[in-house]
């Protein structure tokens, strides 16, 4: 059997500012779906709100932690910087009718590495970039989840080793911008989410964690089994590996990259439907049992959201 590859992202988790403006913006501007409401496992007085495809499939989600009250934060070294979803055929020139009916700023046009791109910022503050890849498809649909994720680090080599020796990870792209140097690693199954670009800037930012930032980068990892493998590989490279943790929609392990990025390797298994169904998912609060109940307490806290029509 041949090595495992890591074959792209799992989901992105950041923080927020207010709830609702974080729902309006991702469900009605952004039109992705409220995959699941429940809260955070470690601190249910605030909520987990999940964002993907109708499906909430592996390579889809962003994930929020919002807090009413967060001050805002600042991406800089050491930090995921940007998040990009990746477009169809002509999906660029649609986005930017879209937005710009809708009264919301953004960046560009403009082409990254040979691909169209234009960059917007969420209520908060988070940079999303809406990328038209070289190979894209004609489609339907709105968007096809994501493009990549721009890692800004002081220097790349610990990370490209990393990507490339342990991951399975190619470079396919460089180039020097007033932005910075950027280096550009895919999975050879060059699929959804297959993406990372590490980003040397000279830009004077000292990173600093809050809303409009991004919390960790999750990798897929296609089986439990898979997952064990990564676990001790990367312990076996000197690695500091969390224990599995069970995350009731997957099952997680974490560790932090040579350039400070936290780093997690999430599973496909069990899925978003695992507690309710896939019609009516993201209706409904879902707490892990061992907070059901404590449910009237926490539904007393937390700030109750309207789910905006997409």
């Amino acid at each position: 059997m041949s090595e495992p590859v890591i074959p792209g992202l799992h989901h992105v988790t950041a923080l927020s500012g207010a709830p609702q403006e974080n729902a309006n913006f991702y469900i009605k501007t952004l039109k992705q779906r409220l995959v699941k409401k429940t809260v955070n496992f470690d601190d249910p007085s605030t909520y987990h709100l999940y964002y993907g495809d109708k499906a909430g499939s592996p390579g889809t989600i962003l994930t929020f932690f919002p807090f009413v009250d967060a001050g805002p934060g600042r991406a800089g070294s050491g930090m995921a910087s940007a998040v990009a979803y990746g477009l169809p055929l002509g999906g660029l020139d649609h986005w930017m009718d879209h937005l710009a009916e809708d009264a919301i700023d953004f960046d560009g046009p403009s082409e990254r590495l040979g691909e169209r791109m234009i960059s917007v910022a969420d209520p908060h503050g988070l940079r999303i970039d809406l990328i038209e890849p070289k190979e894209a498809e004609p489609s339907d649909q709105q968007d096809t989840g994501f493009h990549s994720v721009t890692l800004w680090l002081d220097e790349i080599d610990g990370t490209e080793r990393l990507l490339s020796e342990h991951f399975g990870y190619e470079q396919v792209g460089h180039e020097i911008t007033e932005e910075g140097a950027r280096t550009r690693y895919q999975s050879p199954g060059q699929g959804r989410g297959s993406v990372v670009d590490l980003l040397v800037s000279d830009a004077a930012s000292i990173g600093r964690q809050g809303a409009g930032t991004i919390h960790h980068v999750a990798f897929r990892a296609e089986t439990d089994s898979i997952q064990k493998h990564w676990q001790e590989k990367l312990r076996s490279a000197g690695f500091d590996v969390t224990p599995v943790i069970d995350r009731q929609y997957f099952t997680a392990i974490y560790f932090r990259a040579p350039g400070g990025v936290l780093f997690e390797i999430a599973t496909d298994p069990p899925g978003f439907a695992t507690d309710e169904p896939a019609e009516t998912m993201g209706k409904n609060l879902m707490l892990p049992a061992q907070y059901e109940g404590r449910r009237e307490r926490i539904e007393e806290i937390l700030p109750p959201i309207k789910v905006p029509l997409s």
